[in-house]
């Protein structure tokens, strides 16, 4: 069954077009991450989905219904904010059972699942606590919880680990995926955050400019990026592009070489001066100053003893490199 259609979205704010003919389809059970730069439509994309912003054209269909006139308390979601939105004077039970409560829910309901959901997410010994007297993750883990208990047909995330250290983002980050496993829920998730897109995806939206650059699964984006946006936004470090690289490009297009694919080689098509070094214990970054005077990076598995001002040579696999023309369209 389809969770989620979206079908030639359209949205503007007076002259200024946001989402440009989006169309989407969002399976049962999927995780899909909507990911791109700020400003590239994906939290208003969040909001039409969700009844927050209504569409200037096109059609959203929830569960095989169009929402579009249905508010956003009927449309069976729920959604997880940056901003954890709790209220300071409820425990963590009240706070998670608010909204069954404002649903006028039996009591016997709201306690099942908020006992269900305390459970699934490890807070049965801050039940009775108020959010001041948690930790941020603590707190987000709580708002989630509040998702939860509402049972909805469909999850919206909208960048809910920005306000969390690097830390507890990880940990965040695989206590949502975990989530999933346990419930196997229809997701949405926003972020500007490719790593968090590249390991809880089960398939990617890119996006820029309000409009969809590609969609697939995380691997499938990172092997076969349909353009130098999508190749150049998914991967740490990020690929290098050489205008003046040893493969030719027609029509004065670019080579993208990913920084792993590259290896120091006595002899290689590339040479240039080490220019900095990331030394990362299991991973040695090695940044470039190519003989041509562009700037690549080179990911070294393991430790490496190369120093700054070092002159290299590198090589590369043909088949690992890609080829984009001069509008930055992959050419195959």
């Amino acid at each position: 069954m389809t969770a989620l259609t979206l079908s030639n979205i359209h949205k503007s704010f007076g002259k200024v077009e946001v989402l440009s003919d989006v169309s989407l389809t969002v399976e049962e059970g999927e995780f899909v991450v909507f990911v791109g730069p700020s400003g590239c439509g994906k939290s208003t994309l969040l909001r039409v989905i969700a009844g927050l912003e209504d569409a200037t054209s096109g059609t959203v269909e929830i569960g095989g219904e169009i929402v579009n006139s249905t508010p956003p308390a009927k449309r069976g979601i729920a959604m997880v904010f940056q901003s954890y939105a709790l209220y300071p004077h409820l425990t963590v039970r009240d706070n998670m059972g608010l909204g069954l409560k404002q649903e006028k829910q039996p009591k016997s309901v709201i306690k099942e699942r908020v006992d269900a959901a305390v459970q699934m997410l490890d807070l049965a010994s801050y039940a009775d606590r108020h959010p001041s007297d948690l930790s941020g993750g603590q707190r987000q883990r709580v708002a989630i919880g509040r998702a939860i208990v509402r049972q909805p047909k469909l999850f919206l995330f909208d960048e809910p680990l920005s306000n969390l250290d690097a830390a507890l983002r990880m940990n965040t980050r695989i206590e949502i995926a975990a989530l999933h496993r346990k419930l196997s829920a229809s997701m949405i998730y926003v972020t500007h955050d490719q790593t968090e897109a590249m390991t809880l995806a089960d398939k990617i939206v890119v996006l820029r400019d309000g409009r969809v650059e590609q969609v697939g699964s995380p691997m499938e984006l990172y092997n076969n990026p349909a353009n130098r946006f999508v190749a150049g936004f998914l991967g740490a470090p990020a690929m290098n592009f050489l205008a003046h690289g040893p493969l030719p490009v027609a029509d004065g297009g670019t080579l993208g070489i990913r920084p792993e694919h590259l290896r120091l080689t006595p002899e290689g098509r590339l040479t240039g001066t080490v220019t900095h070094v990331e030394r990362l214990g299991g991973d040695t970054n090695l940044l470039v100053r190519t003989e041509a005077n562009e700037a690549i990076t080179v990911r070294l598995f393991g430790q490496d003893s190369t120093e700054v001002g070092a002159t290299i040579a590198l090589d590369f696999d043909d088949h690992a490199a890609f080829r984009f023309d001069l509008q930055g369209q992959r050419l195959r």
